[in-house]
């Protein structure tokens, strides 16, 4: 086939018809044929020329051209596609390196081979352009529902088509038992969209937390409007779900308007969900009220928060206790989920015998350390003192509140207390130096000898070791590994160190080393105020 024969309209035409068949711009189908016809040319001139095809856009001649590029004489090695300065001088005026000489050549004659190969090469191109095309479509919709057909299922995943392109439900993304015949019309969450060699790959979800917020969207005016807003969803697919939702507006009930005139809003979301139970559950900035709405129906007896750890101890009566875990736990699982906390559920009896053997254990504390008698004791544990250091530093009038203690006894009971600290400081003292403990660390403010001999125990023995450690290695934290949080133990823990005291403590050891400047701690310091003021302002 010689292009110089062929009319040249039909080039365009034949680009047009691609492009409206498979709509995409016709340039891009353009540009392909003189990509091939350019590569055609090499095949007939040489592979190492820069032969280049130019396609009119208004008459379809196709314009043959061979380039040429000034280099530096060094770096000349393509003899046919490049030359020198000097070379240059004998085409074009004054070159310097860069400049381009462009000379038009004969177009070329395809034989079948050729002709085969640009075919190819066509192709190649339009199915790039409608992969960037489905691409770009499908990227921002990340987050949203779509409608699609079903065209086939393999080994429990299913293809669907999308209009541009195909999508994939997988197995595991599936409620329950889900199966389809092809054309079945399915909605599925768009989870994601990812670019690959052989086009974009659309993943899709019916299982996700967020395709049930995207449902009630749909489904609830006042959600779509922003009156009502999902705070949390948890899900257990085809079985249970828990929703957590908050109303802007004081006249609107967020439960009532989820559940809708005789619950016909929810029992469209649980008919999309094979009739997946939902329990929709008001939110609450109070993270107990908010736990203690997300266990329902149990009820709660009480609620103990421990903020730094992030659990959170629940107290049932008896008979609410297997309501309140659920079957196979799914109850106390999902709001878990929901409240981002770990729960511990214990019966009122159980919460009453703990409470029981700590107070034995506090009031023998009391009876060997201070020797006193068991009532005596139990008094001072009634009153809420739970450590020597309480009794040894607190006010003397919080003493004398006790029934049958006076000034000189609430002060004899100090005193055997500090004498009792003070021994027990003298023998953690002599110990931390036994285990190489420098003065460094001992004489740092805010250290106790107990604590250092923790510290030395691990290896922890200068200024210098102590100002290397992380501050969870002191107070202890906790690490989520595969969705599980792990309790991390810290060095420091046992002695009732938060995570801001061991921050503190690590900086003013750097500072004292001359690790850090106190000027860049206190820009830090103002830094954060503003932003912290910022974000008031904007609240």
């Amino acid at each position: 086939m010689a292009i110089t024969s062929a009319n040249q309209l039909e080039l365009l035409q034949t680009a047009e018809a691609v492009a409206r068949e498979k709509m995409i711009d016709p340039s891009l189908v353009i540009e392909a044929m003189e990509e091939s016809l350019a590569r055609a040319a090499k095949s007939r001139y040489g592979a190492e020329m820069d032969i280049r095809v130019a396609i009119d856009r208004k008459t379809g001649k196709a314009t043959f051209t061979r380039v040429r590029t000034v280099v530096e004489d060094e770096e000349l090695e393509n003899y046919q596609a490049e030359f020198t300065v000097e070379q240059a001088k004998q085409y074009l005026d004054d070159p310097k390196v860069g400049d381009t000489l462009v000379e038009e050549v004969p177009p070329v004659d395809m034989g079948r081979i050729a002709a085969q190969s640009a075919k190819q090469v066509i192709l190649q191109k339009v199915r790039e352009a409608e992969r960037d095309k489905q691409y770009e479509e499908f990227k921002d919709r990340i987050g949203t529902i779509i409608n699609a057909q079903v065209k086939r299922e393999e080994f429990g995943n299913v293809h669907v088509d999308v209009g541009m392109g195909e999508a994939v439900l997988r197995r595991n993304e599936k409620i329950g038992r889900e199966s389809y015949r092809p054309n079945d019309r399915i909605r599925c969450y768009i989870k994601d969209v990812r670019r690959e060699a052989r086009g974009p790959q659309i993943f899709l979800s019916r299982t996700a937390p967020e395709f049930m917020a995207e449902l009630f969207k749909m489904e609830v005016p006042e959600i779509y409007d922003g009156i009502i807003e999902i705070k949390a969803v948890a899900r257990d697919p085809g079985s249970r779900a828990k929703i957590a939702v908050i109303s802007y507006d004081n006249s609107i009930d967020p439960v009532g308007a989820c559940v809708g005139m005789r619950g016909s809003r929810v029992q469209a979301v649980v008919n999309e969900l094979q009739g997946e139970k939902i329990d929709i559950i008001p939110w609450n900035e109070d993270q107990p009220t908010f736990l203690v709405n997300a266990l329902q129906p149990a009820e709660v007896s009480k609620v103990v928060l421990d903020e730094e750890a992030e659990r959170i101890e629940v107290v049932v009566p008896e008979d609410q206790l297997s309501l309140a875990i659920g079957r196979r736990g799914q109850n106390v699982r999902l709001a878990s989920q929901l409240t981002n906390l770990d729960i511990d559920i214990m019966t009122e009896a159980e919460d009453s015998e703990r409470r029981q053997k700590e107070f034995e254990e506090r009031t023998k504390l009391f009876m060997e350390t201070l020797d006193l008698d068991e009532f005596f004791a139990q008094l001072l544990v009634s009153e809420g003192f739970t450590n020597l250091e309480e009794v040894a530093y607190v006010e003397l009038d919080e003493l004398l509140v006790i029934d049958g203690v006076d000034e000189d006894t609430a002060q004899e009971l100090q005193a055997r207390a500090r004498d009792i600290l003070e021994a027990q400081a003298r023998e953690a003292l002599e110990k931390a130096r036994s285990l190489g403990a420098e003065d460094s660390l001992i004489e740092f403010e805010g250290l106790t000898p107990q604590m250092v001999v923790a510290l030395a125990e691990d290896g922890v023995k200068t200024l210098e070791d102590f100002a290397t450690c992380a501050d969870w290695e002191l107070a202890g934290g906790w690490t989520t590994v595969d969705g599980e949080r792990i309790k991390d133990d810290g060095l420091l823990e046992p002695f009732d160190l938060s995570l801001e005291e061991a921050q503190d403590l690590v900086m003013t050891a750097r500072v004292m080393l001359g690790w850090v400047d106190p000027a860049d701690l206190e820009a830090d310091a103002a830094e954060e105020g503003e932003e912290a003021v910022d974000e008031e302002a904007e609240a």
